[in-house]
Order: C-alpha cells, then sequence, then structure tokens
C-alpha cells in the first residue's frame, strides 16, 4: 500500500540519510526526468537501475519525488523486510519477494497476477537488473526472473506496450566498499538486520563526494518482440532467447551511459603502474592519454572531470580517496608520492571497474597485434582477427560483448581511433603489426585484463593439477584457488593484487563448466590434455599483457612517444 503520509516522511528520511556522506546534490537531466514522466502516463515504464550501493533505491526514489513523481512499485528482496525498514518501505512503494521460489507454483502464479495488474494500470515498476550488488564494480549478468513476468504481461495484452528504462546510478565513492573487499577474499556476506542498517547510517559519517545518474535510451518491448498475437506465444527456447536479447540490450544501454567519474579515471591511472609509487606531475602525466581517449572518443563524464585537467584537481580527488584510505601518500622526502593503499588495490579496482568496459575494445586489439607480430609474415591479418574472437569468448562471462558483426565494427574503430590506415597496413607483416601497437594511446591491456586473466590463471592450474579428476564441491575449489592465489601473490607470479579475488574465480570457473572442464558424471578421456591446454591459454594471454606492460613503461620513461 502507498500512504502519502509515510511517502513524504520517508523521503525526509532518506535525504537526512544520504546528505550525510554525498551533500545534498544527486546529480541528473531533470529534462529526461519530465520526459520519462510523459512516457509513464501513456505506458508502463520498468526502471532497471544498476546496483551498487544501499543507497540506490532511496537516492533514485528520493530524485523522483523531489521533482512530484510517485514512487515507483519496486520489488525488493526480502532479506530488507526487518523492522524499521520493512514497514516503511511497504507504505513507500517496494513489495518484498522471495530470493528463490522456482519449485513454488502458487507462489509464482500469486506474483505473475501482481505483475499483470501492475502493467495493466500503468503503475511505474522498479527492480535491479543485476539482482543483487556487485561485489566488483562491474555490472553483473542480468536476472531474467521478474522480466520474464513483466513480457509474459505485455504478450497477454495487459498493455499496449511496455518500456525498459536502463538507469546507471554511480558514485565518486561509496560506502559499502569495504564489505564488497571482505566477501571477494572470502568472508561471508553481512547478514541484513537493524543493527546492520545502523551500521550503514554511521559508515555516511564520511564523505564519499556524489551520486550521478544517467537513464539510457529506452527500450519498447513492441518494438524489441511485435506486436501481441494472443494465442501465438513462442516455445519455451524461444522465450528464453528473446528475454536473454532484452536483458543484454537493457546491460549494454546502461554501459553505454555510465559517466566516468574522476575517481574511476585516477584508480585506473594508478592501478597501471602496479606498486610504484607517482609524484603528481607523473599521475598528471599517467592520464593525459586516459583523459585524450575519453575526449575522441566522446565518452559519458561527470562534471567534475573536467579537474583533472589541472595538477589542482588532480590532488583534490587524490585527497578525497585518502580520505577514505583507498589512497596513500608519502610527503616526508623531497616531493610527496602517492600509492594506493597497503590492502587497498581490490577498492581501487572497484572504481575502475565501473568503467573498464569503454577500455576491452581497445585492450583486446593490443593483444591480437602481438598475435599477429608474433605469426610473421604469414597471415598476420588471420591471425589478428583469430585472437580477437578467442578472447571475446575467454572474456565472454566478464563483459558484455556486443555480436560477433557488431564487434568486428567496433573492433575497426578503435584501430582506425589510432591508425587510420591499419587495415592496408596490417597484411605487411610483423612489424607493421608492432607499430601499429605502438601507436595506441592509451595502452590499456596491462591495467584492463590482467586482473582478470591472472585470475583465471590460478583456476586454470588448479585444474590442470587435478588432471581428470571432476570437481564434485564448487565451494571447496573456491578456497583452493583463494588460497593459491596468496600464495602466488606471495611468490610475485601474479602482479595485480586484485586478482586474488573470489568473485573473478567464480567467473572463471563459470567460464571453464561452459567448456566442459569442471564437472559431470563421466569425464571425458581427454580432460586433463584440454584442462592443461586452457591454463596454456591464459599464460599466452598473460604473456602478451606482460609485453604491452612493457611498452607502457618504455613510454612512461620516454623509449618511446
Amino acid at each position: 500500500t502507498h500512504d502519502p503520509f509515510v511517502i513524504d516522511l520517508v523521503a525526509r528520511l532518506i535525504h537526512l540519510m544520504y546528505s550525510r556522506g554525498y551533500g545534498d546534490a544527486i546529480h541528473y537531466d531533470r529534462s529526461q526526468l519530465e520526459a520519462l514522466y510523459r512516457l509513464a502516463q501513456r505506458h508502463p515504464v520498468v526502471f532497471l537501475p544498476t546496483h551498487k550501493s544501499n543507497l540506490d533505491h532511496l537516492s533514485l526514489q528520493y530524485a523522483l519525488h523531489e521533482n512530484g513523481l510517485p514512487p515507483n512499485h519496486t520489488a525488493a528482496g526480502i532479506n530488507m523486510n526487518f523492522f524499521p525498514v520493512g514497514p516503511l518501505t511497504r507504505r513507500s512503494g517496494a513489495f518484498f519477494i522471495r530470493r528463490s521460489f522456482k519449485d513454488n507454483r502458487l507462489y509464482k502464479l500469486v506474483l505473475g497476477r501482481y505483475i499483470d495488474y501492475l502493467v495493466e494500470k500503468r503503475f511505474s515498476l522498479e527492480w535491479y537488473i543485476e539482482g543483487g550488488r556487485s561485489r566488483s564494480g562491474k555490472l553483473l549478468p542480468p536476472m531474467f526472473g521478474l522480466l520474464a513476468y513483466v513480457v509474459d504481461a505485455y504478450r497477454r495484452g495487459k498493455s499496449e506496450d511496455v518500456y525498459l528504462l536502463p538507469v546507471s546510478i554511480a558514485y565518486d565513492q561509496i560506502q559499502d566498499v569495504g564489505s564488497y573487499v571482505a566477501e571477494q577474499r572470502g568472508a561471508v556476506k553481512q547478514k541484513e538486520s537493524f543493527s546492520w542498517f545502523v551500521g550503514v547510517v554511521r559508515a555516511l559519517r564520511r564523505q564519499y563526494g556524489a551520486i550521478h545518474f544517467r537513464f539510457g535510451e529506452p527500450l519498447s518491448l513492441r518494438a524489441a518482440l511485435g506486436p501481441q498475437e494472443p494465442g501465438a506465444a513462442p516455445d519455451a527456447d524461444e522465450r528464453s532467447l528473446e528475454l536473454q536479447k532484452l536483458a543484454f540490450e537493457v546491460c549494454v544501454r546502461i554501459n553505454r551511459v555510465t559517466p566516468i567519474t574522476p575517481t574511476s579515471l585516477v584508480t585506473l591511472a594508478l592501478l597501471g603502474v602496479g606498486d610504484r609509487a607517482l609524484t603528481l606531475e607523473e599521475i598528471a602525466l599517467a592520464l593525459e592519454n586516459l583523459r585524450h581517449y575519453v575526449e575522441r572518443r566522446k565518452l559519458p563524464v561527470t562534471g567534475a572531470v573536467e579537474q583533472l585537467e589541472s595538477t589542482e584537481g588532480i590532488a583534490r580527488t587524490l585527497e578525497a580517496l585518502q580520505q577514505n584510505r583507498v589512497v596513500t601518500c608519502f610527503d616526508e622526502g623531497p616531493e610527496a608520492v602517492y600509492t594506493i593503499g597497503r590492502d587497498q588495490h581490490l577498492t581501487a579496482a572497484y572504481y575502475r571497474n565501473t568503467i573498464i568496459h569503454f577500455f576491452v575494445t581497445g585492450a583486446i586489439a593490443e593483444l591480437a597485434l602481438l598475435r599477429a607480430a608474433e605469426s610473421g609474415e604469414t597471415h598476420p591479418a588471420e591471425a589478428f582477427w583469430d585472437e580477437c574472437m578467442a578472447l571475446r569468448d575467454l572474456l565472454k562471462f566478464e563483459f558484455f560483448f556486443a555480436e560477433k558483426e557488431e564487434f568486428v565494427r567496433e573492433l575497426r574503430a578503435e584501430l582506425a581511433l589510432h591508425e587510420s590506415s591499419w587495415e592496408t597496413r596490417l597484411p605487411e607483416g610483423g612489424e607493421t603489426a608492432q607499430a601499429l601497437l605502438r601507436s595506441f594511446k592509451p595502452f590499456s591491456a596491462h591495467r584492463v585484463l590482467r586482473p582478470f586473466l591472472e585470475a583465471y590463471a590460478v583456476v586454470g592450474d588448479r585444474l590442470e593439477h587435478r588432471g581428470a579428476r571432476v570437481v564434485d564441491d564448487a565451494a571447496a575449489f573456491l578456497k583452493e584457488c583463494l588460497a593459491l592465489g596468496r600464495q602466488y601473490e606471495l611468490q610475485q607470479r601474479i602482479r595485480s593484487h586484485e586478482s586474488v579475488s573470489k568473485v573473478l574465480f567464480q567467473t572463471a570457473l563459470k567460464l571453464a563448466r561452459n567448456r566442459a572442464l569442471v564437472d559431470g558424471e563421466s569425464p571425458t578421456p581427454d580432460l586433463a590434455e584440454r584442462r592443461a591446454a586452457f591454463a596454456a591459454e591464459i599464460r599466452d594471454a598473460i604473456r602478451r599483457v606482460d609485453a604491452v606492460d612493457a611498452l607502457a613503461a618504455a613510454r612512461r620513461s620516454g623509449l618511446i612517444p
């Protein structure tokens, strides 16, 4: 139920809560909200925001309230139904659902009819397309459950059309990141309760910067699925494919509008130099090519990114990161130097990962050019494209890659950004491929792909060590990977501290399972060989990342322009 008094009360409480850590302003385009309100008067709109923080829904609800819009009917996890959060949120827009109910036919029936009702009455809905909060900073794979109910409601004629609205919620910094780091290192997620809620509020005593909303292009179900045809519902496989394409397109549109913040760009630069401390001038130099790349591609940014054009602005960003111990400063020498704080690499990686999707295509092109260079004079262009597709397949569970034809177009545009004549020059041979690689500004593979590939290498090595033995306990296997990752880190066999991450190991295991390398009642005779080949493929990719890292170091030292 919606209670106007409770809605106003909750809005005031939300403002008191978020303004403690983020000030009074939430940054968004008011004209976009006005356009969305006009759209919502004609058709039901489904808000599908990213899930980075416990403040996501609250800040979005406040923005709607601030503009005189009603709260969305929001599907909330039943884990948040505790006093006083439960009674207040139920009366101000949220309805609680169970995390899992696939075997409960009655529950599914009632929920489906409730979604039908909301769609038919043109109420705006909201839930997180990712399901839960991202622990790594990247957009998580989409969940299909509630989306399937909305699609079914549309197909049954409950509304002439339904619009899916991608929403990116970005923060300069977030108060939740400490718990995410602990979970990536193997800790158990803290259960939501009143005492947990008090801890969340207390954490907002620090300053975390600003909150930014970006609304992507709404996606019409009528345009995507065609007009309704009662009695002509597609079969189960077709429905599943439709859902996957819809969810994928929403995620692509979210990534497309996610703004680059000063924090994300500075952490991207600092993580690219490993444990080396940099002076303010060196950080400015490391940021220069990144800033120019962002400008050339016309990527979305927050207004504060302009401050990175001056050392004073960079210093303000570093100071904000220092306040939350992400960055440390040593100023007892002639010059102050800055580096990622001890045990804070996963924290810094979280902020870098929020924008990492903008740099993945370039990073893949770099490694593929090295593969083309290694091929010598024999078909370097063919080697380049084969490597691009192999890397796309290797990383398909980490990033939202476009369909193959579109992916090829993106790669062509990326290379043309650095060298307009690359396509005619690449077939000339290995030296030309190396020259094309050196034209890239900035180099990206070492700071973008290394953490993921090194985490994959840990999983690959554990699988190779098992020979043909089946992985019958995934939780125990992940513990083995965490232990091996810490060992490799101490031995300096992996150079990226954020590679020792349960989240990354889980994704690597998902990829291995997709390649039939993990389980099965009767393992194939060549399982050990295929596991060894998987581990070797990852090591080969890391070797090329090392080469790009060496090129980046050569550029910093002035050996190459």
